[in-house]
């Protein structure tokens, strides 16, 4: 247990010594009642979401304690544990008994509720007073041996009141005072005090006095030794049964102690977010680190952070001294405070910070005299551990430091990209262009430049994104002391050319993220179209199967009636014939989806609703319009269609004349006798007509024999009707020669 917490100390001194977050950490410390870890283990969620219950909630601090894991394993041997050590364990149980007092509500309630003291234990809490003492009433002997002990005490200070006031010592008395030497009274003399007092020498000084111990004081001293030994004994007899007692209940005092230690961490870091008007961030299940108006706990005087570090890689390039180091710190330390569910200073609302297994920091020089190691041999051995790992977060400064910066950048863009494919985000300062003009193409990376004030020559200490920054390494010179003529001989030596370069390797690498972004939002625009063509498709087929099953469902219906039909002309007595035309008509009725509605009057530019789309019309030809529903255009009936969002149009008065033909009107059988030619011809012409719109495909026509011209007349316009398909005498029993069968 010790070995496993000294690790984690030692993990986590280092990343807060490396982020510099010591004094932060130092003052959280101080708050919790015992030294401990500051990383939770179990649930991140739940622990978040008791500290913000927490955050309500008023209540006083725990008392300081003690680590017991030595006296739980004590107890579970049956060992007798001092009185000291059992009153720590009483003020755990004490504490947890005042948060059961307050009726906390929620989660935290529930938790504590669920704590339950037992009756023995309760009975030991209540055995000592808020010192550690244990109260008389627990044992009668307590009272008597405390009392004596007290009196014995009163005794010995009586007794040497009253030989300071003696006349007879007096001459001897060196000063009036009682001196304490090793625990024991003495009275400072000088020699010859035997004669008028009985007493031990137990100390000299070097200007020759005596320390002298009375005799009348040695005896009570005597007595009150005697007194405390039978209160040590008495002690010891308390604490031997009161650990009986608590060995039975091991399980339950290791578990209230871990539950003690579970409420340290949450009562700290609430104490810690008061006092200094800080935030919780809870991680998500992301890897984005999205900070808005962070401010690195390290700096006095801070100007807050805005960064998104969405993207795998952030480069940081630069003005020399412009908070890049620190930048990078504040992102590795968001994220560190995050995992710990420590609180900060930040926009909670606007901020985003992921979850990661490790957070690594590789800052300082690796240098090493005493191992033989160079700075770029020992960031080498840095690097190299990474490439075992995953979901970790890497915040490495000046990459470039300890080699050659061109060999270091191609050298470094294929470690980058690998620890990118191992799924390790990473954040970079670097002072050297070509490192961030290799990886500005990738769009895997994200740039960030320190922003200078060319005008007053000066860091402003803000970043902006998407481009890569210069080192302004001479202003930065000028600045901080160097003598203008070293400053212009240098620029000098560097050279024109070299400069122009770096302003073409800035130019190009804006220009390359500029038209990666434009062709992110092409491609962007592309899926959406072909969505919105896969749905069109979709939606065309489904519209296209239901016009089938319609068409479908319409021919069984013609066939039906026509069946129907067929089998009334079959039939001898009339009302038979009747009754299974009307079954027929019926059937033809079922066609009839819904009954003639009006249709509503739409113009270009209505919202209107067709079927479970919704859009709005853009033409109109007839009785089809054209809709855009979400950038598809579709072809639909007017007279489908509903409105949707705006209000109909004023209806405008118009006259119309519409004439329809009943289909119940309609018959199989048309009778022509006693009609002349003509009017039988009318009649015949009027009959049929009736008959195509019933749907009918077969009639009888009954103009008798007589003189075979009213039969003439009629076959003559059968044969140039262009609906009649063909004709024939009816069978006899249907009247023969006398009647004739029209097939339409």
């Amino acid at each position: 247990m010790e070995r496993e917490l000294s690790q984690k100390r030692a993990d986590e001194s280092k990343i807060v010594k490396q982020l510099d977050l010591d004094e932060y950490v130092g003052r959280l410390r101080e708050l919790f009642a015992r030294p401990k870890p500051l990383y939770m283990e179990g649930d991140r969620g739940l622990h978040y979401r008791f500290v913000k219950a927490l955050e309500s909630v008023e209540f006083k601090a725990p008392p300081k304690v003690g680590r017991l894991d030595d006296l739980w394993m004590r107890l579970s041997k049956q060992g007798v544990p001092a009185l000291k050590e059992i009153f720590e364990a009483v003020k755990i149980v004490r504490y947890f008994i005042y948060l059961k007092s307050l009726k906390i509500e929620g989660e935290v309630g529930e938790w504590l509720e669920s704590i339950e003291i037992p009756d023995e234990i309760a009975a030991i809490e209540a055995m000592f007073d808020e010192k550690g003492n244990l109260l008389e009433s627990v044992d009668e002997r307590l009272a008597s041996l405390n009392s004596a002990l007290k009196q014995n005490k009163e005794a010995i200070r009586q007794t040497l009141t009253r030989l300071l006031g003696g006349s007879k010592i007096a001459p001897y008395l060196v000063d009036r005072q009682v001196h304490y030497i090793n625990d024991e009274e003495a009275l400072l003399l000088r020699g010859g005090f035997s004669h008028v007092l009985k007493g031990s020498i137990i100390g000299r000084t070097s200007a020759g006095y005596f320390y002298v111990l009375p005799e009348a004081v040695h005896k009570l001293k005597e007595k009150e030794s005697g007194i405390a030994g039978r209160l040590e004994e008495l002690y010891y007899e308390i604490a031997k049964k009161t650990g009986a007692v608590m060995a039975g209940w091991v399980k339950f005092f290791r578990f209230i102690d871990r539950a003690f230690d579970r409420f340290d961490h949450y009562q700290a870091r609430v104490e810690m977010a008061r006092m200094e008007d800080l935030v919780f961030m809870l991680p998500d299940r992301s890897d984005s680190i999205i900070l808005k108006d962070f401010v690195h706990p390290a700096l006095s005087h801070p100007k807050p952070v805005s960064i998104d570090f969405d993207k795998p890689v952030l480069m940081i390039t630069g003005v020399n001294a412009g908070g890049k180091t620190m930048l990078l710190k504040s992102i590795l330390a968001s994220a560190w405070l995050a995992k710990h569910l420590l609180p900060m200073r930040c926009d909670r609302h606007r901020s985003r910070i992921g979850g990661f297994r490790r957070i690594e920091a590789i800052i300082e020089d690796p240098q090493s005299v005493k191992n033989d190691i160079s700075t770029f041999a020992g960031r080498m051995r840095q690097f190299s551990r990474l490439f075992g790992q995953n979901d970790v977060l890497v915040g490495v400064d000046e990459i470039e430091l300890g080699t050659d910066s061109d060999e270091a950048a191609s050298l470094f863009k294929v470690m980058i990209e690998e620890l990118i494919r191992r799924r390790i985000k990473i954040v970079v300062t670097t002072h050297h262009k070509r490192l961030a003009a290799m990886m500005a193409g990738d769009e895997r990376v994200e740039l960030a430049a320190a922003v200078y004030d060319e005008k007053n020559r000066v860091p402003t200490y803000t970043f902006l994104q998407g481009i890569i920054g210069k080192s302004y390494a001479f202003e930065t010179a000028e600045r901080y002391g160097v003598p203008k003529n070293i400053v212009k001989l240098a620029k000098v030596e560097y050279g024109e050319d070299k400069e122009r370069l770096n302003e073409l390797i800035e130019r190009s690498s804006t220009l390359e993220r500029e038209l990666r972004k434009k062709r992110e939002e092409l491609e962007r625009k592309i899926g959406e179209l072909e969505r919105q063509k896969e749905r069109y498709r979709e939606l065309n087929d489904s519209m296209e199967s239901e016009l089938r099953a319609k068409k479908r469902e319409l021919e069984k219906i013609y066939e039906e009636a026509v069946r129907e039909a067929r089998e009334a002309l079959k039939l001898k007595d009339e009302r038979a014939i009747h009754r299974q035309l009307n079954r027929a008509h019926k059937s033809v009725q079922r066609a009839k989806i819904e009954p003639k509605k009006r249709v509503e009057r739409f113009e270009i530019g209505d919202r209107v609703k067709y079927r479970k789309s919704r859009g709005v019309i853009i033409s109109i030809r007839g009785r089809e319009a054209t809709i855009d529903a979400e950038g598809i255009k579709l072809r639909v009936p007017v007279a489908e269609l509903k409105r949707s969002g705006n209000p109909p149009p004023a209806p405008k008065p118009k006259s119309s004349v519409s004439l329809e033909r009943s289909v119940a009107t309609a018959g199989v059988k048309l009778d022509l006798h006693g009609l002349r030619a003509e009017e039988a011809i009318e009649r015949l012409d009027s009959f049929i007509s009736d008959a195509l719109l019933a749907g009918f495909d077969e009639v009888l026509i009954y103009h008798g024999i007589g003189t075979g011209k009213l039969a003439h007349a009629v076959r003559t316009f059968l044969k140039g009707h262009p609906s009649v398909k063909s004709f024939h005498d009816a069978p006899q029993h249907m009247g023969g020669f006398g009647a004739t069968v029209v097939e339409l």
